[in-house]
């Protein structure tokens, strides 16, 4: 293999609402905590842990504001996309990293918004698609049952 790959995949909950950025000529930024568990028992003790990682998650135009719109704390989502790492100084002058989730694509697995609405008995007005391939055209695999789950 002749080249390298940074890709990422990721099922699960948002960690807080997204937080959107506009740019002067419409363009904007959505960010937001993505947390994922993982659940294994201690071999000496017989507990059960839990041990959750975070990750910062950027989507940007016409994708931000689809996730802005129908995501909420708490919400499920399956993401793909490519890992970056950026640093930039502080007001007090010292240097700050992180290292952030690049969103390609994404599926809604559940919000609450829906939870809501089966509740009552209807369904909510859905996106036009919750995939979103370079977030401007459909990726042929739009359907859950392309999932790795």
């Amino acid at each position: 293999m002749n080249g390298t790959l940074n890709k990422v995949l990721l099922i699960g909950h948002l960690g807080d609402e997204i937080k959107m950025h506009y740019f002067d000529g419409g363009n904007c930024i959505g960010r937001f905590p993505l947390a994922t568990n993982e659940i294994y028992i201690n071999k000496s003790t017989g507990e059960k842990i839990t041990s959750t990682e975070w990750h910062n998650i950027v989507v940007r135009n016409k994708a931000a504001e689809i996730c802005e719109k129908y995501l909420s704390k708490g919400d499920k989502i399956y993401i793909e996309g490519r890992i970056k790492s950026r640093q930039w100084q502080a007001e007090d002058g010292s240097t700050k990293y992180t290292t952030e989730i690049q969103v390609t694509e994404f599926t809604f697995l559940n919000t609450k918004k829906e939870s809501e609405a089966t509740k009552q008995n209807f369904k909510p007005e859905a996106p036009e698609s919750s995939k979103n391939s370079n977030f401007d055209s459909l990726n042929e695999h739009s359907h859950n049952d392309d999932l790795p789950f």
